[in-house]
């Protein structure tokens, strides 16, 4: 992956691909540190959600400026996710649990290696959902001081004098 130059790391629009990650990553230690999550009855639904919570986490990060490369967002949320896990320990009612973190780094494994290899993966998320429209340039309204009056054939035609 080619590295940005400086100043396209300083843009308002770069430092905004940020709170992306930071908001889902803020949701899950909120909901990570709850005694119980309300989940559905389906068999491993956890892993299931594990896995694609922390893969769209890792691609978020993957997505940020200042990573250069992917591994470094893997490595990142895997990070996380054992600082979850072990986070969980302290909240009642749940435990750490070794499948939950293999679920979080599997995920980010398999999103952001999608999203590295399989162009169509990666031109759907970064789709602009909300286009900024840029104002049409006007062109410059005729005044009669400017406008040259023509018969017409197109022949300039003057002023009468006296």
């Amino acid at each position: 992956m080619l590295k940005p130059a400086a100043h396209e790391l300083n843009t308002p629009a770069s430092r905004l691909r940020w709170l992306y990650p930071i908001a889902l990553a803020a949701v899950v230690i909120f909901a990570s540190g709850r005694s119980q999550v309300a989940a559905p009855a389906v068999g491993h639904f956890d892993k299931i959600a594990h896995f694609a919570i922390f893969g769209l986490l890792a691609t978020l990060v993957a997505r940020c400026p200042g990573v250069y490369r992917f591994r470094y967002a893997i490595v990142a949320v895997s990070c996380f996710g054992i600082a979850d896990e072990l986070r969980q320990s302290f909240t009642p009612g749940r435990y750490v649990e070794l499948a939950d973190w293999v679920a979080d780094t599997a995920g980010a494994v398999v999103a952001v290696t999608l999203y590295a290899f399989w162009p169509w993966y990666r031109r759907l998320l970064e789709f602009p959902l909300f286009r900024l429209r840029r104002p049409v340039p006007q062109a410059p309204q005729a005044s009669p001081e400017n406008v040259l009056s023509t018969d017409p054939v197109n022949k300039p035609v003057s002023a009468p004098t006296g």
